[in-house]
C-alpha cells in the first residue's frame, strides 16, 4: 500500500512541475500512458520526438498504438470497457459524439484554463468544447486548400500562377494541351479513403458560397441537394474526373495513397504540375525529395478566388487529443501536450502548424511553413474542415460518395440525394 501511495505522489509531483513549466525535475516513479492515433511514418516520428522530453522528465512511458481505422477501433475499445488513456482525433464532430456519450473525461482541472485562454485563440478552445465544457485540445493544426507546385518547372514551361479560379482552369487546359497531365491527385487512405476529395469540395464551397453557407451545410441546415453544394462537387469533378487532367487517369486517383500522390510533381521531367493538399504534405515531399528547396523547388498558392467576397477565407484542420481514462499519468501528458514547448518540437521537425500563440514563427523550419502559419493567423475568415465537424456516420458516407463520384460522375444527383437521406437519419 505504501509503495502505491509513494508512486502516486511522485507522479503527482511531476504533474505540478509540468504545470509550472519547470524544465526538469525529479524523475517520477514511472508508469505508462496509452495513446491511440492514426499517425505513422514521419508523423509518428514527430510525435515520439514530441513526447521524449516528457518521458525523460517524468519517467512515464508513452505507449503508442496506431490504426488506420481510428473510429472503429476506438468505438470497439470503448464498448469493450478498455479505452486508451488518450486518443488523438481528427475533428470536433467525433469529439462531440464521444462527449455526449460520456466516453470523454472533462478537462476542467486537468489543463489550466487561464493558460489556455492566454495561449490559444478562443476559436480553438470552442472547437474542443461541447456545451461549454472543454473535452479536447488541439496539439497541431494544418492550413488546407493550398495548391502545391514546383516554381522552377512551372516557369520553365512558360506557365504562371493563376489569380482566379477561371485562370486556374485555363492553366489546367493549357498544360493538358501540352501533353502533360496538369494535376496529381490521390484519394487512398485506408479506412478513411476519400477524405482528400472532400477537402476539394469543402474549399471550393467556402471560396464560392462563403462561410455562412459552409456552416449551414455541415450542420445540415441546408440539404445536400442544394445548388451551391452540387456546384462545388461539379467544380471538383471538372478536374478530378477528367482522365486528361489527372496523372494516371481516374483509376490512379482512386488507388494512389494521398501521401505519395504529389511525388510525380517533383520528378524530372515533371509528370504533373499541380497538387491540392494541406500544409502537412510538405513534410512528405521533402522527405521524398530532400534536395528540394522551399520557395525555389517547392511552393504553394491558395486555391484562387471564385467569389471575390470570400477570397480570404481559409479552411483549417487539426488533431485534437481527448482523455478517456483519468489517471495521474494521462493528466500529466495532457498538460504537457498543450504547451508551446511540446508543440514547438513538432513544428521544428516540419509538417505541422501550432495553435499555441507562444510557438514563434522562428520555430518553423522553412519559409513555406512560416508563410502558412502567417496566413492562418491573419485569415479574415477561417472555418474548420467540414467533414470533421460532421457526425462519424455522415463523414463516412461523404468519403464513400466522393470516391463513387470520381468513378462515375454522372451519378452526382443520386449521390447527393443519398447523402441527404443519410443526413436526415443522422442529424436527429
Amino acid at each position: 500500500m505504501s509503495t502505491g501511495r509513494t508512486a502516486l505522489a511522485a507522479v503527482t509531483a511531476s504533474i505540478l512541475l509540468l504545470a509550472a513549466g519547470a524544465p526538469a525535475g525529479p524523475r517520477a516513479a514511472g508508469g505508462t500512458v496509452s495513446v491511440l492515433a492514426v499517425w505513422g511514418g514521419s508523423e509518428l516520428d514527430s510525435f515520439r520526438a514530441m513526447v521524449k522530453p516528457f518521458e525523460q522528465r517524468t519517467g512515464i512511458t508513452v505507449q503508442y498504438e496506431g490504426t488506420r481505422d481510428l473510429g472503429a477501433v476506438l468505438t470497439s475499445r470503448i464498448q469493450g470497457g478498455h479505452p486508451p488513456d488518450i486518443a488523438a482525433l481528427p475533428g470536433p464532430g467525433q469529439i462531440a459524439e464521444l462527449a455526449r456519450a460520456r466516453a470523454l473525461v472533462p478537462l476542467a482541472g486537468v489543463v489550466d484554463a487561464k493558460s489556455m485562454a492566454q495561449e490559444y485563440a478562443r476559436t480553438w478552445i470552442d472547437l474542443g468544447s461541447v456545451g461549454g465544457t472543454l473535452y479536447s485540445v488541439f496539439i497541431k493544426t494544418a492550413l488546407k486548400g493550398l495548391v502545391w507546385y514546383d516554381p522552377a518547372a512551372l516557369r520553365a514551361a512558360g506557365y504562371r500562377v493563376p489569380a482566379t479560379w477561371d485562370a486556374l482552369l485555363a492553366l489546367t487546359r493549357r498544360i493538358a494541351a501540352g501533353g502533360t497531365r496538369p494535376w496529381c491527385i490521390g484519394l487512398e487512405s485506408g479506412a478513411a479513403s476519400g477524405w482528400p476529395a472532400t477537402d476539394w469540395i469543402e474549399v471550393l464551397l467556402l471560396r464560392a458560397a462563403g462561410p455562412a453557407v459552409y456552416e449551414r451545410w455541415y450542420l445540415h441546415k441546408i440539404p445536400w441537394t442544394d445548388p451551391a453544394i452540387r456546384t462545388a462537387w461539379e467544380r471538383f469533378g471538372t478536374i478530378a474526373t477528367n482522365p486528361a487532367y489527372v496523372y494516371g487517369g481516374t483509376q490512379a486517383v482512386l488507388a494512389t495513397n494521398f501521401a505519395e500522390a504529389p511525388f510525380p510533381m517533383l520528378a524530372v521531367p515533371p509528370r504533373c504540375y499541380l497538387h491540392l493538399q494541406a500544409t502537412f504534405i510538405e513534410d512528405f515531399l521533402r522527405k521524398q525529395y530532400p534536395a528540394a528547396r522551399p520557395g525555389a523547388d517547392l511552393d504553394f498558392f491558395p486555391v484562387p478566388a471564385i467569389d471575390p467576397h470570400f477570397a480570404g477565407a481559409v479552411e483549417v484542420a487539426g488533431d485534437l487529443v481527448g482523455m478517456f481514462r483519468d489517471t495521474p499519468a494521462s493528466r500529466a501528458l495532457m498538460r504537457y501536450l498543450v504547451t508551446a514547448e511540446a508543440q514547438a518540437i513538432w513544428v521544428r521537425r516540419g509538417g505541422a502548424l501550432s495553435p499555441n500563440r507562444k510557438v514563434r514563427l522562428a520555430d518553423y523550419p522553412d519559409p513555406l511553413s512560416r508563410r502558412a502559419a502567417g496566413i492562418l493567423v491573419a485569415a479574415p475568415v477561417a472555418r474548420f474542415d467540414a467533414s470533421d465537424m460532421m457526425p462519424q456516420a455522415m463523414q463516412s458516407a461523404f468519403y464513400k460518395a466522393a470516391l463513387e463520384y470520381v468513378r462515375n460522375p454522372g451519378r452526382v444527383g443520386d449521390l447527393l440525394a443519398g447523402l441527404e437521406q443519410t443526413a436526415r437519419d443522422t442529424y436527429r
